[in-house]
């Protein structure tokens, strides 16, 4: 059985939806555009769990950029947004992208209309953010990690521009079951009882997506969904690249669309001609390993399943109120009795580390990667095939700079509040139950015992205003105040609404919380209902996309700040960060609501370009042992006893390689498995693909260091029976400044029945 046959109900609504765009007009310009984005994949740290024992060794699979254009006309009002399979968004990242634009296109995609959204997958490589306080466990900025984001974003854009073709957009929405939970449950607590009881559950379950259909080919070009869910199914241990669920999520969309509506079922199909396993394992005996040979820089492009020619569809699962929402939906348990952690603190006998969260899968990471990605996939499929609800009306959007660091906020007619300089408490550094932190810290505390003190003031001692500003959090760094060797945290935020007729998309360059989001999304729509003459409704949709356009951490409740959990002691501005936020949005609804043209704040963040330390080495240069040549087999593949390698098995090979970093492959693949078909190989897997895997590592023999690239296959339910070998691609430098040379080797070929 395929594994999405139960699903079939869900293709025939498919093939009814298509039906039905033939009733829908065309009535915007839309493009969609997608990029490969992965990273450095060897001994740079990844982003999210702010372990500097993590490095990356690998590739799980690729991160991209997908992204969707949609204009009234050619010349018209037009958006951009942008999904990424990174930890956030980055303030130097989106200015350079603006400046790409710009030389490109001129004002046509400027701030004001482009967002840049993270997934927040914690398995991506790290170094691209220009703030002290989020490169420190990557030893800096790592051009190459924020050059392959840079380009991709560009790329996918001009993608999507290049598409812009006549077409509508339907709407659709819809719960997901079990794909998150609140990982600070006694904080949601503090929130009023009855705001609490005008919601079911304490996490936002509702997916909303746009389909995005192309009018002259009656077929539909994309479709980008939003669903609060953590990036945190891969652990602080994984050391291979990952979109995490989301993902995955999208892998597995684009996959089943791709596969299901052309004329292969699969990409591995069978002889034309039936073969038994016993000829099929007498030709498999007689083709060995291939040994390293010579290839060019593009050769591996050539091999991929997936060749990116612009006209694939892009299936995107963006973010959003995710600050207090995690994947790891079989609770937190302690490690070392199996019993549930403490309820407040997330602790196990006042020891945070020992508190971890389960997946679906636990043990096993990769399980619960795939479980919580096919959850969303699953809703997503749903409401695809299900749509139909088009979008109509104008495009707008609004945007401003924003310094958070002194925003005078009106609570009421007499109560006027300040946000603070940005600062983190010492709940920040137990961590989550998602990634505990260091020891000694427990989620919840308002004290600091006096050698952290001491510590924290040998970097900088905070003001007593900013202690007084930021109560109940005791200041464990006073980021805001930290500007050596530059600065720590940011003070300039970008806050933006892009407007698609009734659907609204609020761009927020954090982690709100469930509650955060859900009053601030109430608060926009509020105002656009009472400000828009009737254009804004009841059925207008808010989304809310998180992580976008930069980062700057966690946006909890006033109440919920009380606690000081990680999320709260992560609210950067104080206890008012939230109030800041409603107020500020609510100036751009009612722009938008009214026609008002906003004049500029006359801020811009700044461009540290130029004064970022970067303390990450490159690859020296790398060389075979001796009598050997890369690519050449170091363990080939190990014949299994029967014979024959079944579905759920795990052949894999081992070749003498040099380190990835020297070329990143980019739209490329460092892994393929070939399936022998007829009298040709033919590549059925890469290393974008789920079941396999690229691993990388370092050994040594006769006290020399040599690289080995190791790549294993998951075969498949679904894979057919025939003939395969693992092949690998990569590239080297005999010194620093030598060309690079491009090689690939192939494994002896083995049997699949």
């Amino acid at each position: 059985m395929h594994k999405h046959q139960h699903l079939l109900p869900i293709f025939v609504a498919l093939c009814a939806a298509f039906a039905l765009i033939d009733e829908v007009d065309g009535e915007y310009l839309l493009g969609v555009g997608s990029y490969d984005m992965t990273g450095p994949a060897a001994g740079v740290n990844m982003m999210g769990y702010a372990n500097i024992d993590q490095n990356t060794a690998g590739i799980h699979f690729r991160l991209r950029a997908r992204t969707f254009i949609v204009a009234e006309s050619s010349q018209g009002a037009r958006f951009a947004f942008v999904n990424l399979d990174a930890g956030m968004a980055s303030q130097l990242v989106t200015i350079k992208v603006l400046q790409r634009l710009k030389t490109r296109f001129g004002d046509l995609y400027t701030q004001e209309n482009l967002a840049i959204s993270g997934t927040h997958t914690h398995a991506g490589p790290a170094g691209y953010l220009q703030y002290v306080v989020y490169s420190v466990t990557s030893l800096g900025f790592i051009n190459q990690t924020f050059d392959a984001i840079v380009t991709a974003i560009e790329q996918s854009i001009i993608q999507a521009h290049n598409n812009l073709k006549p077409g509508s957009i339907l709407l659709n929405t819809g719960d997901v079951e079990n794909a998150g939970i609140n990982r600070s449950p006694s904080a949601y607590l503090f929130n009023p009882p009855e705001e609490r009881a005008r919601y079911t559950t304490n996490v936002d379950t509702t997916m909303t997506l746009l389909k995005l259909l192309d009018s002259a080919s009656n077929r539909s070009i994309g479709a980008f969904s939003w669903f609060a869910t953590h990036g945190t199914s891969m652990s602080r241990a994984n050391r291979l690249i990952s979109g995490d669920n989301k993902g995955a999520a999208a892998r597995f969309f684009e996959d089943w669309f791709t596969f299901s509506n052309n004329s292969l079922s699969t990409r591995n199909t069978k002889f034309s001609t039936i073969q038994n396993i016993s000829t099929l394992r007498n030709k498999a005996q007689k083709i060995k390993a291939t040994g390293g040979k010579p290839c060019g820089k593009t050769t591996s492009q050539g091999f991929k399943v997936r060749k990116n020619d612009g006209s694939r569809f892009v299936g995107a699962f963006c973010q959003s109120n995710v600050g207090d929402v995690t994947p790891n939906v079989l609770g937190a348990f302690c490690t070392d009795t199996g019993k549930p952690c403490d309820f407040n603190h997330s602790s196990c006998n006042g020891n945070d580390q020992l508190c971890v969260g389960r997946g679906p899968g636990y043990p096993d990471e990769i399980l619960s990667t795939k479980i919580i990605g096919e959850r969303q996939f699953e809703k997503a499929m749903e409401l695809f095939s299900s749509a139909t609800n088009p979008l109509s009306g104008k495009i707008d959007y609004r945007h401003a700079y924003i310094n958070f660091t002194s925003i005078e906020v009106q609570l009421n007619e007499s109560t006027v509040v300040k946000t603070c300089p940005a600062a983190v408490g010492a709940g920040f550094a137990a961590g989550t139950t998602d990634g505990p932190g260091v020891f000694g810290f427990q989620q919840g505390d308002t004290e600091i015992n006096e050698m952290w003190k001491r510590l924290r003031d040998l970097l900088k001692e905070p003001s007593q205003y900013q202690v007084d500003c930021q109560k109940p959090k005791p200041v464990l760094l006073s980021t805001g105040e930290m500007f050596v060797p530059y600065a720590w945290a940011p003070a300039i935020l970008p806050i933006q609404i892009l407007r698609l007729g009734n659907f609204v998309i609020l761009s927020v360059p954090g982690e709100f919380t469930t509650m955060a989001g859900r009053r601030l999304r109430e608060a926009v729509k509020e105002t656009l209902i009472n400000n828009g003459n009737g254009e804004f409704d009841n059925e207008t949709h808010v989304v809310m996309a998180g992580l976008t356009n930069t980062y700057s951490q966690y946006v909890a409740t006033f109440e919920e700040y009380k606690q000081q959990r990680y999320e709260a002691a992560s609210t950067l501005y104080g206890p008012h960060t939230l109030s800041a936020y409603i107020q500020e949005f609510k100036k751009l609804a009612k722009a938008m609501a009214t026609g008002e043209q906003l004049g500029g704040t006359g801020l811009s963040p700044p461009d540290l370009s130029s004064v970022q330390l970067s303390l990450l080495q490159d690859p020296l240069g790398d060389s075979p042992p001796p009598g050997k040549r890369f690519g050449d087999m170091q363990q080939d593949v190990a014949q299994p006893k029967g014979g024959s390698f079944k579905k759920g098995d795990k052949p894999s090979a081992t070749f003498w390689s040099a380190n990835p970093r020297y070329d990143l492959l980019i739209e490329g693949t460092f892994a393929v498995v070939e399936m022998f078909q007829g009298e040709r190989w033919v590549p059925v897997y890469d290393d974008d693909d789920f079941c396999l895997y690229f691993k990388w590592n370092v050994t040594v023999d006769n006290g020399s260091l040599y690289g080995l690239a190791t790549i294993e296959w998951e075969v498949p339910e679904d894979t057919a029976s025939g003939v395969y070998r693992l092949r690998h691609f990569g590239s080297s430098k005999k010194t620093k400044d030598s060309p690079n040379e491009y090689f690939t080797g192939a494994s002896s070929a083995f049997t699949v029945s």
